[in-house]
């Protein structure tokens, strides 16, 4: 497992990036097979695609960054390093938000014909984009041979565990791996490894990969078809989307954490809560 695809000279072609500009692509010829239903020119949603993916990328980095305010107060020249990591699926959400509804009043159309267009680009593009993670060894699990319990307790409780795990012989160690004994190894090198050295770790980038791409085939071949009214497709990709990272921050062992829970927990009930009434309210309004 290498980040790196292949290098020729000083020019090296990663994974993350691939997969990052596959997604874009693919979502771009997407997007407009669905603009034609929507009557809008290909040419306009390929503008609307490069707005939407600058200010999603804006979004989730300033996220991040407000969330880890010690370390980027103290290193104000690392805020604008995105190649170092350091990105937030939530703050790219509402970023991209912000972006349609510019877009939108500039060349005067509907945001929420936009977001609908949008919604299986973007949950399709997020699955691709889980495979450059998992090349990367990162947004990863915690072991996967600890008790369910640990698993499920919060990032604080779980590390207390894992330091009294590390104090123990070599011989208690052992035991328990017995109890799921199913995992990836991911090497020392990338985050995974220099956090859990040689130990099987749920792979939860693989998890949220197939969630996602489970959301985008609902959403394309059922919810776009349906007579709703304009927006609701994309607030329907909102409340999948939360759910998906509910479950998997479960697993995951770098979630953001604020007072002792995890920021995707909070947020992602947050945004279910206002995708409900924008969906009663946009469909209440067409009634």
């Amino acid at each position: 497992m290498d980040p790196i695809l292949f290098e020729i000279g000083g020019f090296q072609l990663r994974y993350y990036g691939l997969m990052y500009a596959l997604a874009f692509f693919i979502g771009i010829e997407i997007a407009k097979r669905e603009a034609k239903r929507a009557n809008m020119s290909p040419e306009l949603l390929e503008n609307f695609a490069i707005t939407a993916m600058v200010s999603g990328l804006i979004g989730g980095r300033l996220y991040y960054v407000l969330f880890n305010p010690h370390y980027y107060f103290n290193n104000p020249m690392q805020i604008p390093a995105v190649w170092n990591g350091g990105m937030a699926i939530h703050g790219g959400i509402i970023g991209g938000i912000i972006g349609t509804f510019i877009f939108a009043h500039r060349h005067k159309v509907s945001p929420w014909k936009l977001g609908d267009i949008a919604a299986a680009p973007f949950i399709l593009g997020q699955a691709i984009g889980r495979f450059g993670n998992l090349m990367n060894g990162e947004v990863h699990g915690v072991p996967t041979f600890t008790p369910w319990k640990v698993i499920f307790t919060l990032k604080p409780g779980f590390y207390n565990w894992y330091n009294q795990y590390r104090a123990m012989s070599i011989e208690a160690q052992m035991k328990y791996k017995e109890l799921v004994p199913w995992g990836i190894v991911f090497p020392e090198s990338s985050p995974a490894g220099s956090e859990f050295p040689n130990l099987p770790l749920h792979p939860a980038m693989l998890y949220e990969m197939f969630l996602n791409f489970t959301a985008f085939l609902l959403i394309w071949f059922y919810f776009r078809k349906k007579d709703y009214a304009a927006g609701t497709v994309w607030w329907i990709y909102v409340i999948m989307y939360s759910l998906i990272r509910v479950f998997v921050s479960f697993f995951r062992a770098e979630d953001l954490m604020v007072m002792g829970f995890r920021a995707p927990h909070a947020i992602s009930i947050v945004f279910v809560g206002v995708s409900v009434i924008m969906i009663k309210y946009l469909n209440n309004k067409k009634i």
